[in-house]
């Protein structure tokens, strides 16, 4: 028998790329136009719709399993999107959810998550506006919800909020709600 993977929390940045979901039809030519405004485009086999990972956000990847927390995939998002919600209170940021998957401020996402769950294993994650240049999301209806906006950590508190300093709140919340220790590694 294999041994058990260890639950890992991946967390990067990306260059400019838009995304889809398995939800997404893609209109002719959508594709071509976004890539003409210099970002690459993927089709991914997480949920949700389209929407923009960049410079400025940082990008969450846990993959494990559920088995080790608990087997419900509407615990897992609840958890996640509270992970969130704490991370932005830390940075002084209101944040709370909504019946729309996703962390906001009002009207506006300011993390956006898209997951995919196998076997109990999970991959994907959150994507957390910190000081993205959201003008990338102009081009989208980011994950399909029209009249609504998206905003970041840096704009609601009208400082520079680095992915770096918000990595560290993230993984003390994520800790926290996960009841799990977090160790980083090199």
């Amino acid at each position: 028998m294999a041994p058990k993977p260890q639950n890992t929390i991946f967390l990067c940045e990306h260059f400019p790329v838009y995304t889809m979901g398995i939800r997404s039809k893609v209109p002719p030519g959508e594709i071509d136009r976004l890539k003409e405004l210099g970002a690459e485009f993927h089709f991914t086999d997480r949920g949700g719709l389209i929407t923009f990972h960049g410079p400025g956000q940082l990008m969450c990847y846990p993959v494990l399993d559920l088995g080790s927390f608990r087997r419900s995939v509407r615990w897992y998002v609840g958890s996640l999107e509270e992970t969130v919600v704490r991370t932005c209170k830390e940075l002084g940021v209101s944040a709370g959810t909504t019946c729309n998957t996703g962390v906001w401020v009002g009207n506006n996402k300011i993390a956006a998550l898209g997951i995919h769950v196998s076997k109990w294993i999970t991959s994907h994650g959150i994507a957390l506006n910190c000081n993205s240049d959201l003008e990338w999301f102009d081009h989208i209806i980011p994950c399909g919800l029209v009249g609504k906006g998206v905003t970041s950590l840096s704009k609601e508190t009208n400082r520079n909020v680095t992915v770096s300093e918000a990595a560290g709140k993230f993984l003390q919340s994520f800790s926290d709600v996960f009841q799990c220790e977090v160790k980083t590694g090199d």
